[in-house]
């Protein structure tokens, strides 16, 4: 491939992913966005108007001038993604179009995370299976975008913690070849970074830290508008930080990590352990149902205000708000956003980590960060999980 036409085809990929995250844009804005002339974009997105990937919405309002035409990529382009968004116990997967709408609904498949290659192959089975029943076309999906737990480096494809393969192969590579379709994978707190960057609450913000509360306590940094990964891609291992003082061993195998006092896990095990001590609450009953996970009952029992669950999650929230803290003394950024699933707890999460902060925060550095609470919940590892694959195709 000549020079020229690389380039051309890494503008066309841009164009195609500022109109995914923008949904509509003019020509002036994507010359703005991809810093390219204006008579190259529009050529490129003419091109793409024939291929029938973009089409023409219609006029921006006016501004007093001549008004500019808007553009979006059209629905009914037959191209798709798939999303997957692992955690330690459950595997969840969507397909999406290019205008983000869903068009196949969310599939969940048991698959507690292990070192088994067995693992692997049950993941593999679980992605094709999902696009056959969805009935599209191989040859019209763009590809799949995994999120996962784990310790895992996006440029080479390997997850060192989770879903181990035979040498040789990296962990992408073997899944790409099981479904015969491009991947990327990447871990799951950065991707939830990324769509609260690209969807949620740090559209427009240049540092944030986005926490994401589930089955673990991960974070994602993004500094100077971009995603921070570190020197070797590992950057944002907060939860284990050792600020608990209990002497429970993480999963990482150490002691007095953040994880152990505040991840969902560790807030079911407690209602159980204090249901089982004679604690009357309404996951006594909830508990028994094991259609779902105890962490979505434990959230189900916040949400209807039981006693015991919100007194669980106050005091797991005031270690989070010890440990946030930190980040805000060393990283001074403009706005934490809490996302993941654990916020679905809503604005119960917020005082006792307010508190925290007002403990042990110096007021003049704690006075410039917000703090908010997502509306992408426990879609935003989906979401950016097919965005995933929208920064890494260059749609050929």
């Amino acid at each position: 491939m000549s020079v020229i036409v690389e380039k051309n085809q890494r503008l066309r990929a841009d164009v195609i992913k500022y109109l995914y995250y923008k949904k509509s844009l003019s020509l002036t804005d994507l010359s703005k966005l991809t810093q390219k002339s204006l008579p190259l974009v529009t050529s490129v997105v003419n091109g793409l108007i024939a291929e029938g990937c973009i089409v023409e919405e219609g006029f921006a309002p006016s501004t007093g001038g001549r008004r500019a035409t808007m553009y979006l990529l059209n629905a009914n382009a037959d191209k798709y993604i798939v999303a997957v968004a692992m955690d330690q116990l459950i595997t969840r997967l969507t397909i999406y179009d290019l205008s983000r709408k869903v068009v196949l609904p969310v599939q969940y498949l048991d698959l507690p995370m292990s070192q088994s290659i067995n693992d692997v192959e049950i993941l593999i089975g679980f992605i094709n299976q999902s696009i056959k029943k969805s009935k599209l076309n191989n040859r019209n999906i763009i590809g799949i975008g995994i999120g996962m737990p784990g310790f895992v480096n996006s440029d080479s494809g390997i997850n060192s913690s989770y879903l181990f393969v035979n040498k040789g192969t990296t962990l992408r590579d073997y899944i790409a070849e099981g479904t015969s379709l491009p991947v990327s994978l990447d871990n799951d707190s950065s991707l939830i970074a990324l769509a609260e960057l690209n969807f949620g609450k740090a559209i427009g913000l240049k540092d944030v830290m986005v926490v994401n509360i589930g089955w673990g306590t991960g974070l994602g940094m993004i500094v100077n508008g971009q995603l921070y990964r570190g020197s070797s891609g590992y950057a944002g291992e907060f939860s284990h930080i050792p600020l608990s003082d209990s002497n429970n061993l993480c999963s990482c195998g150490k002691r007095g990590c953040l994880e152990v006092d505040t991840s969902l896990v560790v807030m079911a095990e407690k209602a159980e352990k204090a249901i089982a001590d004679g604690v009357e609450s309404s996951m006594k009953e909830l508990f028994k149902d094991k259609s779902k996970q105890t962490r979505d009952h434990f959230l189900d029992a916040v949400i209807a205000q039981d006693p015991l669950a919100i007194s669980i999650l106050s005091k797991a929230a005031f270690q989070l708000g010890k440990g946030l803290s930190t980040l805000i003394h060393i990283l001074n950024p403009e706005c934490i956003v809490l996302s993941g699933v654990g916020a679905k707890a809503g604005k119960m999460l917020m005082p006792a980590i307010q508190q925290a902060v007002n403990e042990f925060c110096i007021p003049r550095i704690a006075d410039q960060t917000t703090i908010k609470l997502s509306t992408l919940t426990d879609e935003a590892e989906l979401l950016a999980a097919a965005s995933l694959m929208v920064e890494n195709s260059l749609f050929d």
